[in-house]
């Protein structure tokens, strides 16, 4: 027993594990590297929303026992969630009230003036998070140079917080006029609220996002509060977790600017996490992509409540501002996602006009589908893929699921009998749906991005992307799919790749000209110094950068553009080179430019990134190429007849292997659906390609 033992002991000594891990609607997922050995881990664990953290203690229990992994040799840890996108796409969040400026109670109603779709004659507003009985208007006023025309009417406050609470709120919004020049009267309101209400939380926006345009500015700090007590809960019941498990290492937290930050600050800065574990999927997957050779890519990440989509270019992922989330637009800069409410959850219904939908309500993981065997009584997109055969051939969720097809059939068959199909056909439609669903929205990424999806890859991941994926791909009439060796933990393994990141924004909104230079030096420094502060804060004591960028537009328009510039153009007052960069910016967006334009300056942004670890997985020797060949045939309902196809098992796929769909891959982490008429061939990372051949 002695001579057995010791290895194991040798073993601990050894580790050092890098685990990131991944919560969505439906699963928790883990990818964990032991850096020193090469072994790479995954894992998917049922969420358990009653209970939030303990399937984090399930996780780390179940890998203990499988890997070896010591807790307290974890040295990083790191954090994705989508708590807070899903909490605004079900509208789950709190009850929250808004003071705002006496006489300007509809600012967030009246938005800017545009409505959602402006071609479609049914199109309407989406309701807003904040009721317009729950707004109150109070006698306060900055003018537009800062100056102060009014002070905060106490007396107005107090009464402005009883009815608030009389009414059912927990937590106050404030958002003043031009807060932005100076957050003194936002920050004199918070603390008599504070001293007067306790009990309530309270957000300024000049606290959350202190940027010019009142709508932008108050609409972000409205996201902040109303996601704010479910994530700031879920990530102490975390932290206390990870203390139980004997976790040492901090916990991180992905942004949605695809960087990571602290858990203390995650609970404040709820917004800057709206994207968590959508950002941190893209980075992921740029991550694989770059391995993999593949420099344009579209990510298709589909879980249990909502599908996700991003570009990536040159092999870089996109960032921006205006990524909506849910129907609401999130003003900090953020990987560019596009989200919708169809995931594998995603329930079927018909309307009140006999019309058959999909989503955005989700099954989530409690009941989840009907085939997961956990009480769900609805049929969602899981279910539909069920009844026609593409799942309910092995285990899922690395052996927590076996897939109950009659259970699947019997919810499927309500919608069949309401709407005159069979049960096979209602599950087509029903898969049919969620595509074309997720097609509008892909249609709108490309279409804002100027690109062509045929020169892209889909990159499918998450739980019920590999599903979905090469469906879609083939309605864009893509070239490729490339399909990773773990596709439900690419967001877990996004926050082991990610950097610390934190963006600053500071207004100006002045003409660009030499008498601006001072004034730009003092700004940057001020935000030089703030990024630094929160990088000490983080423990970042690597490598660090400083990057600087502006918000500029010609005299006249209405919207800026964000242009990278240098610290020396800044620090020397050379305006000329920052007006090239605009030009030259300006030509490569819009094929235009007006070299004899008067140009305004709107923001100065710094992004302070401390460098994260650099991690290599095992690569696969070569091996002499060799046909796989399916574990057993299955039956399944491919659109129109049942047929019999292939059904392979991931493990066995070795690089240089080919072969052709219709066929099904079953993985422990999720199921790759392969339509007829595709060329599957596996590299030497063990990723799919998936290819169409004319």
């Amino acid at each position: 027993m002695a001579n057995a033992a010791a290895p194991v002991t040798e073993i601990k000594e050894a580790q050092n594990w890098k685990i990131g891990v991944d919560i969505g609607g439906t699963f928790m997922d883990f990818c964990a590297l032991e850096t020193r050995s090469g072994r790479v881990a995954s894992l998917k664990v049922l969420t358990t929303p009653d209970e939030p953290g303990a399937e984090l203690m399930t996780g780390l229990t179940i890998l203990a026992e499988r890997e070896g992994l010591d807790p307290a040799s974890v040295t990083r840890f790191v954090h994705g969630t989508t708590v807070g996108i899903n909490t605004v796409i079900q509208r789950r969040g709190a009850a929250l009230a808004l003071f705002t400026n006496a006489g300007f109670e509809d600012v967030i109603e009246l938005a800017r003036l545009r409505m959602p779709d402006v071609y479609s004659l049914f199109c309407s507003r989406p309701e807003q998070l904040i009721a317009r009985d729950m707004i109150f208007g109070i006698p306060v006023r900055l003018r537009a140079d800062g100056s102060e025309a009014q002070a905060p009417d106490m007396t107005a406050v107090a009464a402005a917080v009883s009815s608030a609470r009389s009414k059912g709120a927990s937590g106050i919004i404030i958002s003043f006029l031009h807060s932005w020049r100076g957050g003194a009267q936002e920050e004199a309101v918070k603390a008599e609220i504070e001293r007067i209400a306790p009990d309530f939380f309270v957000f300024a926006s000049s606290e959350v996002w202190p940027v010019i345009r009142e709508y932008e500015r108050t609409t972000t700090a409205i996201l902040n509060g109303y996601v704010h007590p479910r994530v700031s809960g879920y990530l102490t019941a975390l932290e206390e977790k990870l203390v139980a498990h004997g976790v040492t290492a901090p916990a991180l937290l992905t942004k949605s600017n695809g960087g990571v930050m602290n858990a203390t600050e995650g609970k404040r800065s709820c917004v800057q996490m709206l994207l968590s574990g959508t950002a941190s999927g893209v980075i992921g997957a740029a991550w694989l992509a770059r391995r993999a050779g593949e420099k344009n890519i579209l990510t298709l990440d589909i879980g249990g409540t909502s599908a996700d989509f991003a570009l990536i270019i040159d092999g870089e992922p996109q960032f921006g501002t205006g990524e909506l989330i849910g129907e609401f637009p999130l003003h900090v800069p953020s990987v560019s996602v596009s989200s919708i409410g169809i995931g594998g959850g995603s329930i079927a219904s018909i309307d009140s006009h006999g019309i058959l939908r999909v989503g955005p309500e989700s099954a989530g993981s409690t009941p989840g589908p009907a085939c997961y065997g956990r009480g769900g009584a609805r049929a969602t997109v899981t279910d539909a893929m069920a009844v026609c055969g593409w799942l309910g051939h092995s285990q899922m969720a690395y052996g927590q699921l076996q897939i109950d097809v009659d259970a699947a059939r019997a919810v499927v068959a309500i919608l069949a009998d309401q709407t005159g199909r069979s049960v096979e056909e209602a599950a087509q439609a029903i898969i049919d749906i969620a595509i074309s669903e997720m097609f509008v929205e892909v249609e709108k990424l490309a279409s804002r991005a100027g690109v062509d999806l045929r020169d892209f890859t889909l990159m499918p991941f998450g739980g019920g992307g590999p599903m979905l994926g090469a469906f879609l791909a083939r309605e864009f009439r893509m070239a490729k799919v490339i399909g990773p060796r773990r596709p439900g933990v690419v967001s877990a393994l996004g926050g082991l790749v990610a950097d610390l990141r934190g963006d600053f924004i500071r207004t100006v909104f002045t003409h660009l000209d030499s008498s601006v230079a001072s004034l730009l030096r003092d700004t940057l420094e001020g935000l030089a110094k703030e990024g630094k502060a929160w990088l000490q804060k983080q423990g970042q004591t690597g490598p660090a950068d400083l990057n600087i960028s502006a918000d500029m537009r010609y005299v006249g328009q209405s919207f800026e553009i964000e242009v990278p510039l240098e610290w020396e153009w800044i620090a020397q007052g050379r305006i000329d080179a920052m007006e090239q960069a605009f030009h030259a910016m300006h030509a490569r967006i819009y094929d235009f430019h007006d070299p004899d334009g008067a140009i305004e300056i709107v923001n100065l942004r710094l992004a302070a990134i401390g460098a994260g670890p650099v991690l290599e997985f095992p690569i696969q020797a070569e091996e002499p190429a060799v046909i796989p060949q399916p574990d057993r045939t299955i039956s399944v309902f491919t659109g129109k007849t049942v047929e019999q196809i292939g059904l392979y098992r991931r493990d066995l796929l070795r690089p240089g292997g080919c072969f052709n769909g219709p066929a099904v891959v079953a993985q422990e982490d999720t199921t790759f659906a392969i339509p007829a008429g595709t060329l599957v061939e596996i590299d030497r990372h063990l990723n799919m390609h998936l290819t169409f051949p004319e």
